[in-house]
């Protein structure tokens, strides 16, 4: 056996570290690290609580709207504050723009420009990549960034500005929309439709999200999302990368009638999801402590960085086992029957699994989007009046476009005594647990072919890449 550090990764949000064991040309094990401790957690400590909602959406310049909600939350349950319904439906809206806006981001920007490489030179497919998805010259890299900023006009109608936002609170949303307001907003909802009927889906926004089975998602050839699913059907991406089965929502876009897509657990079948049964483990992290509930967890980092550790990251688990979180597992819980079949496939998919999840999710949030803008009511209250506290202790739970992200929150004396954080990526891209269970990359990445040569194996970037991470967001 041999072993291959792989990293630093580019096309990802922050530091990641791979060092694999190779065996057979292939991948028999693999640590993952996250090199880079943020310390968020411990600069909230004995601050005012609404601190929270300046400090937490700085965490990350691509997910700040999923923070800020998430600590808004948080706080609003210590309070003992819920948000206005219409409230809820703008903050809903804003933070699906931003879900939908990091979807097309990840799939022409981050993962698919690894498909223009000469190592893929002489595939049928090949010259179509390179001229849609070469880096900084693709005609499908142009389009997403000019449609991406069109949409996000939206937020800064809503929410003053993107990123770092401070239009959500925990009674609702400072910004009272007027009727002008609705008509632009439907406006450019309607633009953003127009991009992805004629450049990522080729067709209808509402044939694709209605796809059902695997084979008549195989054989979707317009668009991008085609020239992708070419790709995955010569490549085998659907035996790449595999899954353990088990994932977790904590529901996206709460709603006065409850959430758009449902929360809970699927492991070859829906469960209840209870929160109390999280746990952190420290035991191959640089941090002190043991293992604990986030709401009783510990930010103390581990100065002499002892042996047995490898990453800054902690390991979350549910009931002592590996969730996956994202897009593929939020549609799963929810109950989509596209992402129900690809969920059944061997290893859940694998890489074709996510990123099918991730193209039948943007379908899923236009039409999301449109919904909310047309019920949005300008004659009623968009934010409720929220008495701070001084003692009090509450979560924030909602799902990133990475998936499942959590503020724990505890007040004492009208100051913050206690702040954890975990982020979709601190699930997916843990470290091993005192049991030695590697987390969902770690897992996924064994088995994967390594050719001669290779120093960062193309397949292991495509199984990194298709859980989409964002490392800032991973250590606090």
């Amino acid at each position: 056996m041999t072993e291959l550090l792989v990293g630093p990764f580019n096309r990802v949000e922050g530091d990641l570290e791979i060092r694999l064991t190779l065996a057979e040309g292939q991948v028999a094990a693999a640590q993952v690290n996250s090199p880079l401790f943020r310390g968020f957690e411990a600069m909230l400590l004995g601050k005012d609580p609404r601190d929270a909602l300046t400090l937490t959406p700085r965490i990350c310049g691509i997910c700040s709207i999923s923070q800020s909600i998430a600590a808004a939350r948080a706080l609003g349950a210590a309070w003992g504050v819920a948000p206005s319904p219409q409230g809820q439906r703008v903050a809903a809206l804003i933070h699906a723009v931003e879900n939908l806006c990091d979807h097309i981001t990840h799939f022409n920007l981050f993962f698919m420009p690894d498909f223009a490489r000469p190592v893929y030179a002489g595939r049928s497919w090949h010259g179509r990549a390179v001229q849609r998805f070469t880096a900084m010259e693709g005609g499908a890299q142009r389009a997403a960034v000019s449609a991406r900023a069109q949409i996000l006009h939206i937020v800064g109608l809503l929410a003053g500005k993107w990123p770092h936002t401070l239009a959500v609170q925990p009674g609702g949303v400072t910004k009272a929309p007027t009727e002008r307001d609705r008509l632009r907003i439907l406006v450019s909802l309607r633009a953003f439709r127009r991009y992805l009927e004629e450049v990522v889906l080729g067709a209808r926004v509402e044939d694709f999200a209605a796809l059902a089975d695997v084979p008549a998602l195989m054989c979707w050839d317009r668009g991008d999302a085609g020239l992708f699913l070419e790709i995955a059907a010569d490549l085998n991406l659907a035996g790449l990368g595999p899954s353990q089965g088990r994932y977790l929502s904590f529901g996206a876009y709460p709603l006065e009638e409850g959430p758009a897509w449902a929360g809970g657990l699927w492991q070859g079948g829906a469960a209840p999801f209870d929160a109390g049964r999280i746990r952190e483990d420290l035991s191959h992290a640089w941090m002190l402590g043991a293992a604990a509930h986030p709401a009783q967890g510990e930010t103390r980092p581990d100065e002499e960085m002892r042996d047995a550790a490898y990453s800054w990251c902690k390991a979350p688990r549910y009931d002592g086992q590996v969730f996956e979180v994202g897009a593929l597992p939020r549609q799963v819980v929810a109950g989509h029957p596209l992402a129900r079949v690809l969920a059944a496939l061997p290893g859940g998919g694998g890489v074709l699994g996510r990123v099918a999840g991730r193209l039948l999710e943007m379908a899923l949030t236009q039409l999301l989007l449109e919904d909310l803008a047309q019920a949005i009511d300008p004659r009623e209250r968009f934010m409720l009046q929220a008495e701070p506290t001084r003692e009090g202790e509450g979560a924030g739970l909602v799902e990133a476009a990475r998936g499942a992200l959590g503020h724990w929150l505890r007040i004492e004396r009208g100051r913050i005594a206690n702040y954890q954080i975990i982020a979709p990526t601190t699930w997916n891209f843990s470290p091993r647990d005192a049991e030695g269970t590697p987390g969902a990359v770690e897992a996924a990445l064994v088995g994967a072919p390594v050719g001669p040569g290779e120093d960062t194996p193309i397949a292991v970037q495509h199984i990194v890449r298709s859980f989409d991470p964002c490392m800032v967001c991973t250590v606090h």
